[in-house]
């Protein structure tokens, strides 16, 4: 079962079949499956399902996606990317979790952690902007903020 570790959201809201293509930018509430063709962006809350036959160039934005055929562009701030052992996805993807079933393909980068986290690098520079003369304490990176505490 696709997504077998999280409860899905909901039901199916429609789907792209084989033989159609579409461009343009896509939005949706639970469910989409896409068996087809898109070039554009897709954004949701909900759960994206690229089959064995679909193939989409662009910005994926959802909470879960899995993808079985073929992505090329950016997958970001997603909860979940499973790459079934069909698919392929070329592009750059930023998730809390990703998963690579056996025969998976994907070329690109990855970025794990929760979306608007604070990213290291500026975690490091406000511990080098410390006043010298001010203990450092520790640093509250949860949530994407950061603060000062001691």
């Amino acid at each position: 079962m696709i997504f077998k570790n999280e409860q899905t959201r909901g039901e199916l809201d429609g789907f792209l079949d084989a033989g159609s293509h579409v461009v343009g930018e896509l939005r949706f509430q639970d469910t989409f499956r896409i068996d087809g063709r898109l070039e554009g962006s897709i954004q949701s809350e909900g759960n994206l399902v690229i089959g064995e036959n679909g193939h989409v160039e662009g910005e994926i934005q959802v909470r879960q996606v899995y993808v079985a055929g073929v992505v090329r562009g950016t997958i970001r701030e997603a909860h979940r990317v499973e790459i079934g052992a069909t698919g392929k996805v070329y592009g750059d993807l930023q998730t809390e979790s990703l998963v690579l079933e056996d025969g998976a393909f994907f070329q690109g980068r990855s970025t794990m952690e929760k979306p608007g986290a604070m990213e290291p690098d500026k975690v490091a520079k406000l511990l080098l902007e410390s006043p010298e003369d001010e203990p450092l304490g520790a640093i509250d990176a949860a949530e994407g903020g950061a603060r000062r505490t001691g």
